[in-house]
């Protein structure tokens, strides 16, 4: 499966990382509120994108005829997995440190994207998705990372 992707939808992907630059900034600003609420609308996008990198392989299921049945419940699973995972990150701040959600949301995003990056190896996914989502999970590791990092320091930024 080796077709390129629109320049539209590189576009969207990238625009998309604004919700977690936006986010992060105000997570780490000195208002203590404004920073709260920072952090939890980070947590809720981090939690709705990860779901949206999962509903890829639906798509790629769906559409993929040729395919054989055992790669198409792959992908289903892999549809599935990142969702249940940010839905559990929405939940931790119930019962554990908000800060959990964070280090879960980071190692749900590497593990998509080590999982996608062999899918691309085998060829189930476009090369110009895979480069995508690597710039895209790179980007939204390190806000994550800085954000995890300097909340848990104490520290906050001013504007």
């Amino acid at each position: 499966m080796r077709r390129s992707m629109p320049s539209t939808a590189i576009l969207l992907g990238l625009l998309g990382l604004l919700g977690f630059v936006g986010c992060g900034l105000i997570a780490l600003g000195e208002d203590p509120t404004k920073g709260g609420q920072g952090f939890n609308a980070l947590i809720a996008y981090a939690a709705v994108m990860l779901s949206f990198v999962g509903a890829v392989h639906w798509g790629l299921a769906l559409g993929a005829g040729a395919a054989t049945r055992r790669v198409q419940r792959l992908r289903y699973t892999l549809g599935v997995l990142p969702a249940l995972i940010g839905w559990v990150a929405l939940l931790l701040p119930l019962f554990v440190p908000p800060w959990t959600s964070l280090v879960l949301l980071i190692a749900g995003f590497i593990a998509a994207m080590v999982v996608e990056a062999r899918w691309a190896h085998l060829g189930y996914t476009p090369g110009r998705y895979t480069a995508l989502h690597w710039l895209v999970t790179v980007v939204v590791v390190a806000v994550l990372g800085c954000v995890l990092a300097i909340r848990l320091l104490g520290a906050h930024i001013s504007f």
